[in-house]
């Protein structure tokens, strides 16, 4: 009788156990999105005009703890000064950037447009770049270097 009784649950196991990887992989995507992790597309043009299709775009900046030593960020959203406030300006408010480059040490200005219509103008927090993915490769464009993004 434990031998039949064994046999059946081995065959009832193995269903079960791929019924339950199926409904895995189908709700890992919702709670990726969730939690902020829908990626961003956008059309970056450089300081010498030249155009590249981003995937998967973020402001990546790293933090010095020592000399030797970083700790790496990758932000879907833009760190910039508002008056002595920094604002984060998240990706998904935002149509497109035009990036003014700002003198010897200063950090440039960012003419934003949100997806509601309202504009702004505003210096960078944090000194940073733009990293994504292109048909080529990974990318990484300091923002000084990037002259418009505009998101898809």
């Amino acid at each position: 009788m434990s031998l039949r009784r064994s046999r059946f649950h081995s065959l009832l196991l193995v269903p079960v156990a791929s019924i339950a990887t199926l409904l895995s992989w189908a709700v890992a995507p919702t709670f990726a999105q969730q939690n902020g992790d829908k990626p961003f597309h956008a059309l970056v043009t450089d300081a010498k005009d030249m155009q590249t299709d981003l995937k998967n775009v973020v402001f990546y900046w790293e933090e010095k703890v020592s000399e030797t030593s970083f700790i790496p960020h990758e932000l879907k959203h833009l760190p910039v000064k508002r008056g002595t406030a920094t604002v984060n300006i998240k990706f998904d408010g935002v149509k497109h950037i035009e990036v003014t480059p700002g003198a010897d040490k200063t950090p440039p200005s960012l003419h934003i447009t949100l997806t509601s219509g309202k504009t702004g103008d505003f210096p960078l927090a944090i000194d940073g770049s733009f990293k994504g993915d292109s048909d080529f490769g990974q990318v990484d464009l300091p923002v000084q270097g990037v002259k418009k993004l505009e998101f898809k």
